[in-house]
């Protein structure tokens, strides 16, 4: 888009365009989404930035009434595989608080100068400010919907001392800790209060999302491969909520989230952690399973243009292709559950976690273990598990190369060269792949069909004609979604 187009999705107030881009007034100088409904500025005063940071960089404080912090991410970040995307995705998941910028060099295999000059170029922020703004959105949460001390939460978001926090909040924020608790969002807030349903307590959120959002498709999916012990689904249709067990960096976590949409576009979301600097990548993680930061109008005006996907993407609109909260337990249950009936894999997977799961000090409802890791399956012979001799020898393969970290799965991950590392892995084939790619590595564009699918109107056994699924590209996820979906 040029800045002109910008402006009139302003003008329009045009929720496609939140997180896409923000947009900052010279005269006020404030921050804001495109949907914001303040009075729109003149043209002459607005200045567009391509990220939350790039915009506090230039000196702006974000709005207090349309909040732009709380947007869904960009779409970008989930399509693309160069530097500045898998730099992006690393970000998320909190490697900068962690590893630094020396750490996230390492990871993408650059110097540090040269990760800072590719994202100052096309996001006009570095990896400290992104990272920065994504603490002070953290921090914020934080304040507004926990009864944790100032001090607890400047840590627990990752600020290094309780000055750096007191001074960033009051940059991006216009506000000291203690005023924007005070402005906690209330029922005349445009996005009305937060919600502090649970059913075991933890921190309240809104994961918000862009778009239609096809929630009972997804959770169906979801009830339909839980595994004991590490999963549950609790509740009707319709109003379900999905429960789960999270391996996360500092400690463990449960995360719950509801299937009704709430009406400004997010899912209700409650985090209980044993350690709240677990906050950032615990959320991020359950974007992606849920897939929240996709473009729905992209992928429903480029499927919907083939005669094929049409008529499919029109009764199922935003349809979304689910990602993985841990993506090494996805490819474990991948490779355990292959070629499986739903009902024979979840039992597999409800030995696996029986054996080796790491039980919870306190269990949380019927969730009662973490799944295994990698570590724990790569050093055990799995004789304690029912398993055809090609399945185990295919499990102890996958698992040994994850530990070693042959196969690299984590969420900045070169996608072409981890399906490559797992093609080379005794008993994975290209299937087994590619599924591990489109959901581990959260790949938009894997083309995955099954004999289920012929009898969809125009598709014969298993095969669509080449020429027609390389028109699918870049979202040939979505497509396989599609087609799933469809064939039941």
């Amino acid at each position: 888009m040029t800045d002109d187009g910008r402006y009139e999705a302003v003008r329009g107030r045009d929720a496609r365009f939140d997180g896409e881009f923000f947009f900052a007034v010279a005269t006020t100088g404030i921050y804001c989404r495109p949907s914001c409904p303040a009075t729109t500025p003149r043209r002459k005063n607005v200045r567009f930035f391509p990220t939350a940071a790039a915009a506090q960089g230039g000196g702006f404080r974000a709005c207090r009434r349309c909040r732009p912090d709380a947007v869904p991410g960009s779409a970008a970040w989930n399509t693309r595989a160069d530097v500045v995307g898998r730099a992006m995705r690393m970000i998320g998941d909190g490697v900068v608080d962690r590893e630094g910028v020396a750490g996230l060099a390492r990871r993408l295999g650059y110097s540090p100068r040269q990760v800072q000059r590719q994202l100052n170029a096309e996001l006009g922020a570095g990896p400290i400010a992104l990272a920065r703004a994504q603490r002070a959105h953290t921090a914020r949460i934080l304040l507004q919907t926990t009864g944790m001390q100032a001090t607890e939460v400047a840590f627990a978001a990752g600020f290094s001392s309780v000055r750096q926090f007191n001074d960033t909040i009051k940059e991006i924020y216009a506000s000291t800790p203690t005023g924007l608790r005070d402005a906690r969002p209330g029922r005349s807030s445009r996005f009305g209060p937060v919600a502090p349903r649970s059913f075991y307590g933890g921190v309240p959120l809104r994961l918000a999302y862009r778009g239609p959002y096809a929630a009972a498709e997804l959770f169906d999916q979801l009830a339909l491969h839980t595994v004991p012990g590490v999963e549950e689904m609790v509740g009707e249709r319709g109003a379900r909520t999905y429960r789960r067990t999270l391996r996360l960096p500092h400690g463990h976590g449960v995360a719950e989230v509801d299937e009704r949409l709430g009406a400004g576009g997010w899912l209700e979301c409650r985090l209980c952690l044993g350690e709240p600097r677990d906050l950032t990548t615990a959320t991020q993680r359950m974007r992606r399973l849920f897939d929240l930061d996709a473009d729905p109008y992209a992928v429903a005006e480029h499927l919907g243009a083939d005669p094929l996907l049409a008529p499919l993407v029109a009764a199922r609109p935003g349809l979304r292709s689910p990602g993985a909260a841990d993506p090494q337990e996805l490819a474990v249950r991948a490779v355990l559950g292959r070629r499986l009936p739903p009902d024979e894999a979840r039992a597999r997977g409800a030995a696996l976690v029986s054996a080796y799961g790491q039980p919870l000090t306190t269990p949380s409802g019927s969730l009662t273990h973490l799944f295994p890791d990698a570590d724990t399956l790569a050093g055990d012979s799995l004789d304690r598990l029912e398993l055809p001799g090609p399945r185990r020898t295919a499990l102890r393969a996958l698992t040994a190369a994850l530990a070693d970290g042959i196969v690299p799965l984590d969420a900045g991950a070169d996608r072409d060269q981890a399906e490559k590392e797992l093609l080379n892995l005794d008993g994975i084939g290209p299937r087994t792949a590619g599924y591990i790619r489109m959901r581990a590595l959260g790949d938009p564009d894997v083309l995955l069909l099954a004999s289920g699918i012929s009898g969809i109107s125009g598709i014969s056994g298993a095969s669509v004609a080449p020429e027609v699924a390389e028109g699918w590209r870049p979202w040939r996820s979505y497509a396989t979604h599609h087609l799933w979906a469809a064939a039941g």
